[in-house]
């Protein structure tokens, strides 16, 4: 196990009903197969041994020995694999038939797991042949040994905790209370299910939201291994729909039809700090009656699962629209809010032809949309000062010409230059006061024009700035509302390209020109009439401080593990130093600039990360990145 990733296998051998002698060979074969692929849980089908179609033969001694017989031969095909895996019998105990789920692992069967639930309804008829199990644990004797017998067992790893397995089978997933919620609050992150699904027009879709929703409601990976080819078609066909999920998303699914070993990697360490996070997980969880068993797992297989560099953003599509509309909506829906309450007669927007500017400026206009009432009411001022190039002043005049509002232009040059005579600043040194003399001139200028106009000033910066503290202290820093506050840069193209669309015309051509643009905030002079200063130079570029954010503040990585998963995320686009320089950087600015989070304006929660004081976040402005940055220096 690498950084918490566990490779977990659902395998669907190819069966031959009540053939337990072909199929044994079948499944030693498979799991040599997933031996070598490097995984640490093997699942295959429930009744996979003898198969599930077999009817009143289970009743036959001569099958059930030959199942026994096969078990030990699958058991010892584990003793040179440091693999659990599980496979589904018949098993008789004190003369009752019980549908199990064998654990097997170094050579032994470690545990044998009933069904708890049966379904005797439609096409399924198990209660003729099999009886649930709901005692309590006990043990049975197996090859020599008492091996345990119940449905309250797990199953840990003696070199990780955090990888504990647990089993249910099949109809336990479909019941209202599954084992499994049990089995996730007494503490296994890996549920495990030995499936004989029949297809059906429409049920693999079924199929696939009950696994999603139990993997989400348990905060846990779910290894779904289903029956196949090889069963008998005389009632019922089996498709091999195997699927792995991981709190809700699914990692890895089969095609029908294809007896096939599905692989994934289920990230325990991230399931672990889920839980933590989620203070009600624990509330007067009953852990009792579980009996633990230690088994021995060591892979080092390389991720297969893909990691998009752009966490934040949907893949491009419906659902890219869809989070679009809902995320602009939810800001919408704030703005809208605090502008009732207050009862505030125009709201302030400073333009600057970047992309923050606009997208709160799209969102106030949204807002007064809402509340039906005049765009000219949004006071939208462009500043222009030393650094103001003219593609970006010419775009914030055609903006806000586009969006109907009230356009005021003020050169802020003057002002600047007086309030350096002021504090004996030479303007020739362009330090950082050079610069955020210009940025907290903009905002001083913004919140007096809302004072004369019993307006709110609309907060424009994003939440990539927040965590960078790319942001002038109590300069655009500072406002009434902040509407972009917890929306990622990188997400921030999208919203605007989505509603320039929906716009069209001569808004969306600006709009597209805007997004066109080299991000800065323009506080040096230009070059040849360009922009001097561009942020992602300075800072690092933002897809990668997004990327940073979204796993080191949401998910509470370790710094190796961020940047483990960033080299597989944007391999081919950035080299390991690059990927380096810029986490560490990432690090180094999250910690020290704290103190700018800690004061910050309202603003909506729109997504699964925010830095606000009052709502997801709360750090000490003091806290020391030593931890953090010695892990990095050390890879």
């Amino acid at each position: 196990m690498k950084y918490g990733f566990v490779k977990v296998a659902a395998a669907t051998p190819q069966i031959r009903v009540a053939d337990v002698r072909q199929n044994c060979k079948n499944i030693c074969r498979m799991l040599a197969d997933a031996d070598k692929a490097g995984a640490e849980v093997v699942v295959f089908p429930e009744l996979c041994v003898c198969g599930y179609t077999c009817g009143d033969l289970f009743g036959q001694g001569v099958l059930l020995r030959a199942c026994l017989t096969a078990l030990r031969k699958i058991a010892e095909c584990t003793e040179e694999k440091h693999l659990l895996a599980f496979v589904g019998l018949p098993f008789e105990m004190n003369g009752v038939l019980y549908n199990c789920a064998a654990a097997v692992s170094g050579g032994k069967v470690l545990a044998l797991i009933p069904k708890r639930h049966l379904p005797n309804y439609a096409e399924f008829y198990e209660k003729r042949n099999f009886q649930p199990y709901i005692g309590e644990n006990t043990s049975v004797a197996f090859g020599g040994a008492r091996v345990p017998f119940g449905n309250k067992i797990l199953f840990r790893c003696a070199s990780e905790p955090d990888f504990t397995v647990a089993a249910e089978l099949c109809e336990d997933l479909w019941v209202p209370a599954p084992p499994s919620v049990a089995h996730a609050v007494a503490g296994a992150n890996i549920i495990v299910n030995l499936s004989a699904s029949d297809e059906t027009a429409g049920k693999a879709e079924y199929r696939r939201l009950l696994v999603r929703a139990q993997s989400a409601k348990t905060v846990s990976g779910y290894v779904y291994a289903d029956a196949g080819d090889g069963e008998s078609t005389t009632d019922m066909a089996f498709s091999g729909h195997n699927i792995v999920c991981e709190n809700g998303e699914i990692l890895a699914e089969s095609k029908p039809f294809e007896n096939v070993i599905l692989y994934s990697e289920i990230d325990v360490s991230k399931l672990a700090f889920e839980r933590r996070r989620i203070n009600t997980f624990y509330d007067g969880a009953d852990r009792e009656g579980y009996t633990c068993i230690e088994f021995k797992a060591n892979s080092q297989a390389e991720l297969t699962r893909t990691f998009s560099p752009l966490p934040f953003v949907p893949a491009e599509g419906a659902a890219l629209g869809e989070r679009s509309e809902l995320i602009l909506s939810v800001q919408t829906a704030g703005l809208k809010k605090r502008l009732e309450h207050t009862g505030a007669k125009c709201a302030v927007v400073g333009i600057s032809g970047g992309l923050d500017s606009a997208l709160a400026l799209l969102v106030t206009v949204r807002a007064f949309q809402a509340l039906g009432r005049d765009t000219k009411d949004i006071i939208a001022v462009t500043m222009p000062c030393f650094g103001t190039t003219q593609k970006t002043l010419n775009n914030s005049l055609r903006l806000m010409k586009e969006l109907g509002v009230t356009s005021r232009r003020i050169s802020i040059a003057g002002a600047v230059r007086k309030h350096f005579k002021d504090i004996g600043h030479d303007e020739n040194v362009r330090n950082a006061a050079y610069e955020n003399a210009q940025a907290r001139m903009r905002t001083l200028v913004l919140m007096d024009i809302a004072n004369d106009v019993n307006g709110l000033v609309i907060g424009t910066g994003d939440l990539s700035e927040l965590a960078l503290g790319w942001a002038t202290y109590n300069g655009d820093h500072m406002s009434m509302y902040g509407v972009n506050a917890s929306v990622p840069k990188t997400l921030v193209k999208h919203l605007i390209r989505h509603e320039a669309a929906r716009l069209g015309g001569r808004a969306q051509k600006v709009l597209e020109d805007i997004l066109a643009t080299e991000i800065s905030p323009e506080l040096l002079p230009p070059e040849d009439g360009k922009i001097a200063q561009k942020t992602e130079e300075l800072v690092g570029p933002y897809e990668l401080h997004d990327f940073y954010l979204y796993y080191a503040v949401r998910w509470g990585f370790s710094p190796a593990k961020v940047f483990y998963l960033a080299k597989h995320a944007f391999a081919g686009k950035y080299s390991d130093e690059t990927l380096k320089k810029w986490l560490l950087n990432f690090y180094k600015r999250f910690f020290s600039q704290q103190f700018k989070r800690s004061c910050l304006p309202d603003g909506v929660k729109v997504g699964s990360v925010s830095l606000s004081p009052r709502g997801d976040w709360r750090m000490p402005s003091d806290a020391v990145v030593s931890l953090w940055t010695d892990e990095l220096k050390k890879l």
